[in-house]
């Protein structure tokens, strides 16, 4: 305070001074102004007061049994946080406490209710923030941030009278990327060495425990000091459910919903491939809506298929091609469903001529099991049925359309990592090392041979084909079963 009254009594006596010798000082008076603007502007930045996003754990009673799927993420967490319910036997064996958990995962997997429930299984008050708000362009607010979280964190647990907090953020990795990317400024690393010290200052005697739980999509882009043990010491991995987790979340999220008797879940679960559990989330919601569209009481089979395909795909549009251009599109995708029939008995869910979001027509093909490990004779089948469409326009329409570029894109993709593992006629070797008329040549010999086998494989079945074309340009949808019906004639 003393030293602004000391600057400000020296710019008075300054302007005194220029106009007792008769200077104009309208300039300088202006010149002052902006410094002033600028200096109190930098000392007290908008949002610089702004209080971190704060959610109590009373509002969000979420236990590990809410949870479908996830069960070896679940275990890994509980026990990890065993020690920290337990402290007092953990310092008989001489454990040190744990300072932080990493959830690593695709969206949609489940991270954040991982951490809710974390809160509820320790009893632990709960404050929850996200990476994004601790960066600023003005220096030493993130920091400045990151200090009140923690001094939030210790108030909040006496508040709630609770011996342990668990503050949780999300998307960390915006907040902890690796120092020394940012070349504008140091703001991003000052933020960073901020939460590096407060996590180095969490000591287990403290009045109230905390446990830092940070959630991220992009682990590669994470400070290797952040990760380090000591810091995040477990790392836990959230993967997108299998088949059998996926059963689990449908049920939870069905239990509350009116289903018809013949609804199939499992089937459901077989034919979501690739879903998180947000999208089993969204597709249960969407079949609710679309039952209460057709003002049925209850939610049908039908309703659960449809809303895969608008998950996968988007909405339903009303554009409708000619005849001659329909035609196209059915013969297209009859030749990915013959040739997935033909690699994989059983494989095609349904086909549609109907379009949705970018696509004038669709296959969508359903799996026994999820796979984990492709083999050459699958990478060769999953050639062989992209590249089946362009075959068929090609055998039956005697060209083809600008509708196969997408599936050639796939193909090319497949067919370098083929090269990539070895399994092409270069043997074990970088592509990256290759010369690209080689490696364009060996592409093109791949692509060939999957090209000429669809050809083979959809003349074998060339008189199927129009008879289930008739059915599909009149019904525009069928499903799997229709078709295999109707290939058995």
């Amino acid at each position: 305070m003393k030293r602004k009254e000391n600057i400000l009594g020296a710019a008075i006596a300054a302007i005194v001074f220029l106009v007792y010798i008769g200077t104009n000082v309208l300039p300088y008076l202006i010149f002052a102004g902006l410094g002033a603007a600028l200096y109190f502007r930098g000392m007290n930045p908008p949002g610089a007061k702004k209080k971190t996003a704060v959610v109590s754990s009373q509002k969000y009673q979420i236990s590990f049994e809410d949870i479908g799927g996830q069960n070896t993420a679940k275990q890994e967490l509980r026990e990890a946080l065993n020690f920290i319910k337990s402290d007092q036997a953990a310092v008989r064996m001489g454990i040190r406490p744990l300072k932080g958990l990493l959830l690593c995962g695709p969206p949609g997997t489940g991270k954040t209710l991982l951490a809710k429930a974390a809160a509820s299984y320790t009893d632990a008050a709960f404050l929850s923030v996200a990476g994004s708000d601790f960066i600023e362009m003005y220096a030493g607010v993130g920091a400045q941030r990151v200090r009140e979280l923690f001094s939030r964190a210790q108030q909040l647990s006496r508040e709630e009278g609770k011996p342990r907090v668990i503050i949780f953020i999300d998307e960390i990795d915006v907040l902890g990327a690796k120092r020394g990317q940012t070349t504008s400024h140091m703001e991003y690393d000052q933020t960073l060495n901020q939460l590096l010290v407060e996590m180095d200052g969490l000591k287990a005697d403290a009045e109230s425990s905390v446990l830092l739980i940070g959630a991220t999509n992009r682990s590669d882009m994470l400070d290797p000091a952040l990760t380090r043990p000591g810091r995040f010491d477990r790392i836990v991995r959230v993967d997108l459910p299998d088949k059998e987790a996926r059963l689990q979340i449908l049920k939870l999220h069905t239990s509350k919903k009116p289903l018809d008797n013949a609804v199939d879940l499992e089937k459901l679960a077989a034919e979501t491939v690739g879903f998180s559990g947000a999208h089993l989330e969204s597709l249960t919601n969407e079949a609710a809506i679309l039952a209460w569209r057709s003002s049925h009481a209850v939610i049908a089979q039908n309703h659960f298929e449809d809303s895969i395909d608008k998950v996968m795909m988007g909405e339903r549009h009303d554009r409708r091609p000619g005849s001659e251009e329909l035609k196209r599109i059915a013969l297209h995708e009859l030749g990915h469903a013959f040739a997935a029939e033909h690699v994989r008995p059983g494989s095609v869910s349904n086909i549609s001529i109907l379009s949705r979001g970018g696509a004038l027509g669709y296959v969508r093909h359903s799996l026994e099991q999820d796979l984990y490990l492709e083999t050459e004779d699958l990478l060769r089948g999953q050639l062989l049925v992209m590249l089946a469409g362009g075959v068929a326009e090609e055998l039956f329409e005697g060209s083809r359309s600008t509708g196969t570029q997408g599936d050639y894109q796939q193909a090319i993709q497949v067919a370098l990592k083929m090269i990539a593992a070895g399994m092409s006629e270069l043997g074990i070797v970088d592509e990256r090392l290759v010369p690209k008329s080689v490696l364009h040549s060996i592409v093109q010999g791949i692509i060939g041979e999957a090209e000429a086998k669809a050809k083979a494989v959809l003349t074998e079945y060339q008189e199927n084909i129009h008879t289930v074309l008739a059915v599909l340009l009149e019904q525009e949808k069928l499903s799997g079963d229709e078709i295999r019906t109707l290939m058995a004639g």
